[in-house]
């Protein structure tokens, strides 16, 4: 007897991923773990309050407390100085406001030896399955050398903000220089030293960065995107993002809506 029946064929790599997601227990513990084991880096989940939802150990240690779990259920104005938690707060509050993440953001933090030092954050918000904004998940990593020689300074986190907020204009890199109180060799060093990227490359990371979480995000025309991302048409949009990502916009919003369908 011949069977005339076709094999059953291979899921889409979306739903395979979905289902290997839902069947994943306890995610919480493992990410915990993971960040546990690197001291140079610190992890957190917060709700839309502020409150700690989870913390890594390293984390934790750095706030005088003995066991992570001290730290559920409180703040950072419970856990870190004044001028710390206030900054981490009104980050928090943009990024609930806006929906928008928070990337590489020059920080002050707490260092192992509890001394004050500079890092690099970005948080990303955490939907419900409605797609509500409940909270938001942070990843901290420390500038240990750059903090220690000085190459980063309150004048120099201040330009990266002004960086991040306002990287679609044209910011010229002897303005940016003088903002920090540098001249522009002065500057393009620190800024390769704690990026590893030259101020206009900088800029072009926060542009795509940009332009990739509207691809997904929104079905508006890529000329659009483009201007309002601070290219000046969409072929130096797709000729930037090409040679970052390798894909062009129009591939890239297709690719990344097929591993991350709508709900």
């Amino acid at each position: 007897m011949i069977c005339t029946d076709a094999p059953p064929s291979e899921p889409p790599v979306a739903h395979w991923r979905q289902q290997f997601l839902r069947e994943l227990a306890q995610p919480l513990p493992w990410v915990e773990a993971l960040f546990d084991r690197q001291p140079d880096m610190v992890f957190s989940i917060k709700d839309r309050s502020g409150r700690y939802v989870s913390i890594s150990q390293a984390c934790a240690e750095r706030c005088g407390l003995v066991h992570q779990g001290d730290a559920i259920g409180r703040t950072a104005r419970q856990l870190f100085p004044a001028h710390m938690a206030e900054r981490y707060m009104a980050q928090d509050e943009q990024l609930f406001r806006t929906g928008e993440p928070v990337l590489d953001n020059l920080d002050l933090t707490l260092f192992p030896n509890r001394e004050p030092g500079w890092c690099l954050s970005t948080k990303l918000p955490l939907h419900d399955r409605a797609g509500l904004i409940i909270g938001l998940a942070c990843l901290s990593r420390d500038l240990e050398e750059p903090s220690r020689s000085g190459m980063v300074d309150a004048r120099m986190a201040a330009v990266v903000d002004l960086m991040l907020a306002r990287h679609a204009e044209p910011l010229g890199v002897e303005m940016l220089a003088d903002q920090a109180g540098l001249n522009v060799a002065q500057f393009e060093r620190r800024m390769k030293k704690i990026f590893r990227l030259s101020p206009s490359q900088y800029l072009t990371k926060l542009r795509i960065d940009a332009a990739a979480r509207l691809l997904q995000a929104s079905d508006r025309r890529i000329s659009d995107i483009a201007l309002d991302c601070g290219f000046c048409d969409q072929s130096a949009l797709t000729k930037q993002f090409r040679a970052l990502t390798g894909l062009t916009p129009l591939a890239f919003r297709r690719w990344v809506r097929d591993i991350r369908p709508e709900a």
